[in-house]
């Protein structure tokens, strides 16, 4: 199995890295302390590391050429991967506010607050670089699986600190109910990310359309590059990992040679990919003036509405 391209696969060795090192700091902190959000935030960690195995996991797979049996390529196990990865951290948010609501009713007294803060605030600068570098990266590149592992690692930061806090109002206030009232708070905001992360999945794996602005911007390009007489119509979009492919119908003078259609479908075609990184275009080509050419139905299915000039 082939290894993916270097700007996936680095990130996410640095994600293993980084969640193996937060790891050992976080259950230090939470050993030292034996606070519930410490120890949720050291959970936090652990559901960092099987998300970065998966999400590598994935990149191998989807790193694959085309072939027989998977002829548009491997790429969708990035959905995959990051629906494995909302699920882990749905689940992580749900048992931390769980455990933390448990530890409400059962308290249990802090000790060496300061010295654990100081850890988990080293360990949320840790994982606040890696973070970046893996949203960086996936944005870039448009793989889901390295922008959902750099969001994991966010939310996780904004754990730690909140965490941080919160063990400071405990050290001011002499208040133990804060450490887990603000754990229960801390592991709603990490299964909202979750939930976010899971629906983006789903929208992938039911081949959501491109963003309205990228459609628009495909719009744009096609009839740019169009001369007169011709249009188009039927355009349908889909993303699979770092892919995007669009199709469409284009409609030209029924008496133009059969080259000069295909000599107009490829500078279209070079147009389009020029302009959106990672575009695959497939362009069906057809008599503008053919009452065939021009279906109503199917049209107003994708949200269009055509009718046949004159």
């Amino acid at each position: 199995m082939p290894l993916p391209p270097n700007h996936f696969r680095w990130p996410i060795f640095l994600s293993i890295l980084a969640a193996i090192l937060t790891i050992g700091m976080k259950g230090t902190a939470y050993a030292l302390t034996g606070s519930v959000s410490l120890l949720s935030d050291a959970l936090e960690s652990g559901v960092n590391l099987l998300a970065a195995v998966a999400a590598y996991v994935s990149l191998l797979y989807a790193a694959r050429p085309a072939d027989a049996t998977h002829t548009y390529g491997h790429e969708k196990i990035e959905f995959l991967s990051s629906g494995l990865e909302g699920a882990l951290i749905l689940a992580a948010g749900l048992g931390t506010a769980g455990y933390a609501a448990h530890r409400l009713v059962y308290r249990q007294p802090l000790e060496a607050i300061e010295t654990g803060a100081l850890i988990t605030l080293a360990a949320a600068a840790v994982n606040f670089v890696v973070a970046r570098v893996l949203l960086r990266y996936g944005r870039k590149y448009r793989s889901i699986v390295l922008e959902a592992d750099g969001k994991h690692l966010m939310s996780d930061v904004v754990t730690s600190v909140g965490v941080v806090a919160g063990l400071g109002l405990v050290l001011l206030t002499k208040l133990d109910f804060l450490d887990p009232v603000l754990a229960i708070a801390v592991g709603l905001n990490i299964t909202w990310t979750g939930s976010e992360l899971i629906r983006r999945s789903f929208d992938g794996l039911m081949d959501h359309a491109l963003p309205p602005a990228e459609q628009e911007q495909i719009r744009a390009v096609i009839q740019a590059h169009l001369p007169a007489g011709a249009t188009f119509h039927a355009l349908r979009t889909r993303q699979a990992g770092a892919r995007r492919f669009a199709e469409f119908h284009l409609l030209v003078d029924g008496d133009i040679p059969v080259r000069e259609a295909h000599d107009l479908a490829h500078r279209v075609e070079d147009a389009l990919t020029t302009a959106l990184f990672g575009l695959e275009v497939v362009i069906h080509v057809e008599p503008v003036d053919e009452q065939a050419s021009w279906e109503p139905e199917y049209l107003k299915q994708l949200g269009e509405e055509g009718t046949p000039p004159g």
